[in-house]
């Protein structure tokens, strides 16, 4: 049997590893907990061809929501737990009993990255027809 050589074993040794890398992390990626929400309420608001929206939105542990973005104001409270929330680049932290808006338009993310569940209550006045939420691009 002719011995292979060192260069070419390190390289099959280095694709191996990459391959073993990038399936982990698709494994992970499959197993991140996903943030759940829930309309509540659904009605054409007072405003011609707008709607507003009341969704109770569920953090698991872990769990982001990925960044986006929404065509109307959205006013959240926090009602468990403490949650991180990425404005525009900017951390804020919110606990249970706070509330915050977010501008139409504006790119932010709820993360949960505590080992309890966060459960926050969203209002939204939105125009009608178009997407409640919108997700911005991975950079």
């Amino acid at each position: 049997m002719t011995p292979v050589p060192v260069r070419r074993l390190a390289i099959l040794a280095a694709a191996a590893l990459v391959t073993v890398m990038c399936a982990e992390a698709a494994i992970l990626a499959q197993q991140a907990p996903m943030v759940k929400r829930t309309v509540l309420l659904q009605h054409d608001a007072p405003t011609p061809g707008y709607v507003e929206v009341m969704v109770r939105v569920d953090f698991p542990p872990g769990s982001r929501e990925g960044r986006h973005t929404h065509p109307g104001l959205a006013i959240v409270h926090v009602e468990e737990g403490t949650m991180m929330l990425d404005y525009e680049g900017k951390m804020t932290t919110y606990k249970a009993g706070d509330s915050f808006a977010v501008e139409p338009g504006k790119v932010h993310e709820g993360i949960n990255n505590s080992g309890a569940p966060v459960r926050a209550m969203a209002a939204f006045v939105v125009e009608k027809g178009k997407p409640m939420t919108t997700q911005e691009a991975a950079k």
